[in-house]
């Protein structure tokens, strides 16, 4: 029998374990610890994961009431609890940012999502969030749409560490790394020190399978297709990643100690029980990315996960992927803006609703 641990050998290959879960009883449990030790080296959650656990776990209950008994107004105890897990989850964390140097061992929190259409709101809630943490391996997240763009780049020159999110499109991602690189070049001018930042780039994998699969349904001579959209989309935006971390203008950075801006896998779950429970891990990996799985696919893919270098294979086939299903109808552009604008509403609603329903929360025996 294989005494191989498939998580072990993904970080000998240059990719990392993230996971994309977050809640009060994880923490309180020991059970994100044991997560860490089994070699998970990052946490992420958006405000859907948040909203899901404050609804189901009654590790928040007394701290609602006690808060809500005194006259607290409800987002503000949201936020309140959501940065107090992300501190000690952070805490969890931080042996592994130490022995990484400050290269992993990241916590994400993101920004409201009800200000991604405004700059200005967005620079200014990162600020307040970093400050509130309290913890030098936390990434506030902010959305790549096109008015994260600049607050990404403006966090960024101020010596930030930012997980960028919703990435959909390719040509979405171009101006995302600009904004990372063109960052760094004014932090670097100011006198800051570019060896102190971390970023990471996450492109959401399995939500563009089920919306294209969704319109490939209806043709029938496309059905090769199904399932193949994300992974090739990723794999574009991987060979990308490597273009634009490299010449002049990153050996110029690069030299001052600047890092990558790792490419992240998000929404790595399968939606669609046809597919192999761990194919989009499976078929992503390669060095200096980060892979962020809910726990059931971590649990899958430390069982009967196959690990070899996959994200650079096929390339020339994954463009065919696309050139394929452009010239069959489906317009990948219109897609991946729907997905984003469709992940925006779903954040801000989730996050609207975590606030709205805080009231109910109940504790046991109340």
């Amino acid at each position: 029998m294989s005494t191989t641990n498939p998580i072990a050998e993904l970080k000998r290959l240059g990719q990392s374990v993230w996971l994309d879960q977050i809640d009060r009883e994880m923490i309180q449990s020991g059970r994100l610890a044991r997560y860490r030790d089994a070699g998970v080296s990052g946490v992420t959650a958006n405000p859907t994961i948040f909203a899901r656990a404050l609804e189901s776990s009654d590790a928040y209950a007394e701290h609602v009431i006690r808060r809500l008994d005194r006259g607290q107004d409800p987002e503000s105890i949201v936020w309140d609890l959501l940065i107090e897990d992300v501190q000690a989850a952070a805490d969890v964390m931080r042996p592994v940012f130490d022995r990484e140097h400050g290269g992993d061992g990241f916590v994400s929190i993101e920004v409201s999502p009800e200000i991604a259409g405004d700059t200005e709101r967005t620079i200014a809630a990162a600020r307040d969030l970093q400050r509130r943490t309290a913890r030098p391996n936390v990434m506030v997240k902010i959305p790549a749409t096109p008015a994260g763009l600049p607050a990404i780049q403006a966090r960024i020159a101020e010596g930030a560490n930012i997980n960028v999110t919703l990435i959909f499109a390719v040509e979405r991602y171009v101006k995302v790394v600009e904004a990372y690189l063109a960052g760094l070049e004014q932090l670097r001018e100011s006198g800051g020190d570019p060896r102190r930042v971390h970023s990471v780039a996450s492109f959401f994998v399995s939500r563009i399978d089920t919306k294209v699969d969704a319109l490939l349904e209806r043709k029938p001579q496309l059905k090769h297709l199904l399932g193949r959209a994300g992974i090739a989309n990723s794999k574009l935006a991987y060979e990308m990643f490597t273009q634009l971390h490299s010449g002049a203008r990153w050996d110029r950075l690069r030299a001052e100690g600047a890092s990558v801006q790792r490419c992240l896998w998000a929404s790595t779950s399968t939606k669609n029980p046809r597919y192999r429970d761990v194919m989009y891990v499976e078929e992503l990996i390669g060095p200096a990315t980060v892979d962020t799985m809910p726990p059931a696919t971590f649990e899958a893919f430390s069982d009967h996960g196959r690990v070899q270098l996959t994200l650079q294979k096929d390339v020339e086939g994954a463009r065919r992927v696309l050139d394929e299903l452009a010239i069959s109808g489906v317009d990948l552009a219109a897609v991946t803006q729907e997905l984003e604008d469709e992940g925006v509403a779903a954040f801000a609603k989730s996050f609207r609703e975590s606030i709205q329903n805080l009231p109910k929360v109940k504790v046991s025996g109340r």
